[in-house]
Order: C-alpha cells, then sequence, then structure tokens
C-alpha cells in the first residue's frame, strides 16, 4: 500500500489521483491534502478521504476550512495549515511514504524537496520543479535514494520505453505535442485569439495554466528542459513532434535506429497509475485502447512552426544556457499567463513579456546557486513581467 500526501488535490491531476485512489482504496491510503484556494471541493475530499492535515494556500480560505470543518464535524480530526509552510507540512507527513506532487507553478518546488529530504517517492506532475530546480533536485533524489516517478503524460511515456534499456542506448527523446488549438495559426492570426478560445484544447481536459501553456507551446518547451533533467541528456537530443491525433504520448530512438513509443487514450489516470502502482501494474480503469478507432489509422507527424510559436525557441535557449535562466523564463511566464487568463493582455503579449523578461535577466545568470535563489528570482522575474504589462 501507498501512504499519499496529494499537493493540489483539488486541480485536475490531484481530482483524477484520488478517483483513482477511490477505485484501489485497498492500495492506498490519503493521509494529506493542498489546495490554493478551492475549499469546498477539498472540504468535500476531507470527508470522503479523512486525512490526517491539509493546506490551503490562501490564508483566509484557511481559516473558513477551518471553522467550517469545527462549527459541522467537530469529532474529525484534522489539522488544516496554509501557506507555503503549510504545503510542506503536508509534504513531509511522517506517515506518508509518496508525495504526488501537482501544485500548479514553482510553489511547488519547495514541498517536493522537502519531501525529498526527508525520503519521500515523488509522484512528479509539476513540471516547474525540474524546469526552475531540476540541477538541485535530480543529484538530491539520486542522493536520498528515492524515487521520482513521472507523471506527466509525455514523461511517463518516455519512461516507460526506457524500462529495461541501458542509459547509453538512448539516443534521442522525442516529445510529442497536439499542436493545442491553434495548430497551423500563422503570426497575424494569432493576434486576435481569445482566452476562450485558447482554452479550447483540442485533446486534454486540463486547468488553465497548463492549457494557455499548450497553446503558445510552451508547455512543450518546459518538457523538454524537464526530460532533460529528468532522463540525463542534452535538449540538443530531444525533439518536438506535433502529433494532432495523441495517440503516441513520446517516443525515444535508441542508437541502433531502433524507435519505441508508448500509445494510448489521452487520459492522465494511466501516467498516474503507472506513477503510483511502479514497480507493478495496476488494475484497468480506463476502456481498452482500439486500434481500430478513426484517429489511430491516420497518425500524423510535423515540426512546430516556432516562427508562429517562439517560446519553444527560448525554452530550448533556456535549457542550453542552464542556470538560473529556466527559473527566470519559468516565472516570468506564470505572470504573463495568469494576466491574459485575467483578461488584461493579448495572446502575443505572454511571449513579448516572457522574452524581455528573459533578457533583462540573461546577463545575470550564475551557475551556483540554492532553492532560496532560484525562488528568490522566481519572484523577482515575476514581479518583472507585472511591471512590464503595467499591472
Amino acid at each position: 500500500m501507498r501512504v499519499l500526501s496529494v499537493l493540489g488535490s483539488t486541480g485536475s491531476i490531484g481530482t483524477q489521483t484520488l478517483e483513482v485512489v477511490r477505485q484501489n482504496p485497498s492500495d492506498f491510503k490519503v493521509v494529506s491534502l493542498t489546495c490554493s484556494s478551492n475549499i469546498n471541493l477539498l472540504y468535500e475530499q476531507i470527508l470522503e478521504f479523512k486525512p490526517l492535515c491539509v493546506s490551503v494556500f490562501d490564508e483566509a480560505k484557511a481559516l473558513e476550512l477551518e471553522k467550517r470543518l469545527k462549527q459541522e464535524h467537530p469529532d474529525l480530526n484534522v489539522d488544516v495549515y496554509h501557506g507555503v509552510e503549510g504545503d510542506v507540512t503536508c509534504a513531509v507527513m511522517p506517515e506518508s511514504d509518496t508525495v504526488l506532487g501537482a501544485i500548479v507553478g514553482v510553489a511547488g518546488l519547495k514541498p517536493t524537496y522537502e519531501a525529498i529530504l526527508r525520503g519521500k517517492d515523488i509522484a512528479l506532475a509539476n513540471k516547474e520543479t525540474l524546469v526552475a530546480g531540476g540541477d538541485i533536485v535530480m543529484p538530491l533524489v539520486k542522493q536520498m535514494g528515492v524515487e521520482l516517478l513521472p507523471v506527466d503524460s509525455e514523461h511517463c511515456a518516455i519512461w516507460q520505453c526506457l524500462w529495461g534499456e541501458k542509459k547509453e542506448n538512448l539516443d534521442r527523446i522525442l516529445i510529442t505535442a497536439s499542436g493545442g488549438p491553434f495548430r497551423g495559426y500563422s503570426r497575424e492570426q494569432l493576434q486576435g485569439v481569445t482566452v476562450e478560445k485558447a482554452l479550447q484544447h483540442p485533446t486534454w481536459k486540463m486547468g488553465g495554466k497548463i492549457t494557455i501553456d499548450s497553446s503558445t507551446m510552451m508547455n512543450k518547451g518546459l518538457e523538454v528542459i524537464e526530460a532533460s533533467h529528468l532522463f540525463d541528456i542534452d535538449v540538443d537530443h530531444i525533439d518536438v513532434v506535433v502529433h494532432p491525433q495523441s495517440v503516441i504520448h513520446s517516443m525515444i530512438r535508441l542508437r541502433d535506429g531502433s524507435v519505441l513509443g508508448q500509445m494510448g487514450k489521452p487520459s492522465m489516470i494511466l501516467p498516474i497509475m503507472v506513477a503510483l502502482y511502479y514497480p507493478e501494474r495496476g488494475p484497468r480503469l480506463l476502456e481498452e485502447f482500439d486500434p481500430f478507432d478513426p484517429k489511430c489509422c491516420n497518425l500524423t507527424f510535423s515540426k512546430c512552426d516556432t516562427n508562429a510559436f517562439g517560446l519553444l525557441d527560448l525554452a530550448y535557449d533556456a535549457g542550453r544556457k542552464k542556470g538560473l535562466l529556466p527559473a527566470v523564463m519559468n516565472a516570468a511566464n506564470e505572470a504573463a499567463v495568469g494576466a491574459f487568463l485575467d483578461g488584461k493582455i493579448s495572446f502575443l503579449d505572454i511571449e513579448s513579456t516572457v522574452e524581455s523578461v528573459y533578457s533583462e535577466f540573461e546577463n545575470r545568470n550564475v551557475f551556483e546557486f540554492s532553492i532560496d535563489d532560484i525562488l528568490e528570482v522566481s519572484r523577482e522575474s515575476y514581479i518583472k513581467a507585472k511591471e512590464i504589462l503595467g499591472l
């Protein structure tokens, strides 16, 4: 039985993780949950899974939840925390052995880092942890002898393809991308796209931030950097392949020319289960994969148009230069995407803002840093992006 701390339990990955737990109660136990502010859903999760502690990032919401629990369920023994320290408290629960990291953004870095220090296995759905902190996190994983289990669909696919392979046999990683809602759009067509259109992902049902990242192709850029850390391979040996059908979740090419791919339905349930049941396989919760489905009959592959979607090239640049630049890029992107979702800027403003912040910090890049340095440069970059946007 895995004993879980689920960080980001009210988001898309968190709720699907709890669905896996719900369907397999003898295999999993939940001891802590966290969310940003959705206390109504968290309240229902508390009643169902009865964790020992929870954390709400928003302090006022945490106090509201605590009051409600005491009034309506005074016999329920659950501690309520808030903020970053609350997330850390939930992540390092002595009773847990595995942390499912699904907090959005760089906010997931510190709880994950502290959990690794306590010897917890990490089922990682938070890209930003490795994008911003991979140079610190991956050596710590090795030092502590814990498992880092990739939950992201693409990285889970790559990971499965590598099972049983020697590291020196890996020649290239091929990360697939649906292309998002604006696949095939020109730069001119992107000028007028709306938040509503950007949130209409053609394949995956995800949270707002990652859906916008998919529409700008920044999501693939983050995945390239993440894969570089996870699989110890240079970013220039990783290709992004636009594959609109989302049947093949990613591929690897081996030194003899063999190409291995992992196929399946576009659902996060399977990668969550692969991570949580590793090294075993769990029961099947999804409908069987049908190779005769029309989506499987005409699989297509193409390159991403980086003239239209320039953030992918910027992510490759950050992955090559390393240091604190990936953290700078990531934080600026978080700020710009948030502003776009709030209707305060245009779609193309996301890219121009990230590029401006990145350029300003480029000459300040360093290669020896701590987790506090990562969090500080992320804070500075976030603020700078807001300043550029006049927010």
